[in-house]
């Protein structure tokens, strides 16, 4: 199984959370850095870990102070070979700790780094999903985009029409949760991956608890069930699409 969407440097112990993990049957990580010092924390810590790889983005929290610069850099980060994606990058009107046009100009910024380099893009939105849409409607035909825990129930049919990959966190398990069920039944099989966004957003099972990569197996139990699908047969196919989105080994 892979987990493709922690932040592991927000896990005081990521070697012993990786240790649990293996345990549970994820053998692949793909962790975020969502500054200039996790994506270097990050990469850092892949050099060491086998089937751990990094997305490097600038969080739309950060717009305030990152700019042309800050791009810049991350930009020659995204060489490092365990670097597989940008993002996480977009919009966020829910928090609102950064201005509008500030997080536009991030969004638009990383998304043109992620054609150039030719890396799929991880896409956060929150409450901003009309102005979301037209920066990714807005991207070359083909382009790979991933809807990182994805709640954005407006944004599914543009996904299912251009061919986005859409991402499920532990929230898909909450009993209120019948609409985000029900778009994962409409997921197409080769466009569906599973994440945790640990250490947040704990699956049912273990909510309360702080969440980590080994739990992303209760995600995707929950997916099944909602898909009708047998759980070994959407692994195999979560496995391929992460493959296949994030150009890994």
């Amino acid at each position: 199984m892979i987990d493709t969407h922690a932040h592991l440097d927000a896990l005081d112990d990521a070697p012993a959370a990786l240790v649990r993990a293996r345990e549970a049957g994820v053998e692949r990580i793909i962790t975020i850095g969502t500054t200039l010092d996790s994506c270097r924390a990050m990469l850092a810590f892949a050099e060491g870990e086998d089937g751990v790889f990094v997305s490097l983005g600038l969080h739309p929290h950060e717009a305030a102070t990152a700019g042309s610069a800050e791009v810049e850099e991350l930009a020659s980060l995204l060489e490092h070979p365990k670097a597989v994606a940008v993002g996480e990058t977009g919009l966020d009107h829910f928090r609102d700790y950064a201005p509008h046009d500030r997080q536009l100009d991030l969004f638009r910024a990383q998304a043109d780094l992620a054609i150039g380099s030719g890396r799929p893009i991880v896409v956060h939105t929150r409450a901003a999903e009309e102005e979301t849409l037209a920066v990714l409607t807005a991207l070359p035909p083909g382009a790979r985009v991933v809807l990182h825990c994805f709640s954005s129930l407006r944004l599914l049919d543009p996904a299912l029409e251009r061919g986005w990959y859409v991402s499920f966190a532990g929230n898909v398990t909450y009993p209120k949760a019948t609409e985000l069920r029900t778009a994962a039944a409409r997921v197409p099989a080769d466009r569906i991956l599973a994440e945790t966004d640990s250490p947040y957003l704990s699956p049912q099972p273990v909510r309360g608890q702080r969440n980590e990569p080994a739990n992303v197996v209760h995600t995707l139990a929950t997916l099944a069930g909602a898909r009708g699908q047998d759980r070994d047969e959407l692994e195999r196919a979560i496995d391929a699409n992460a493959t296949a989105a994030f150009g890994l080994p």
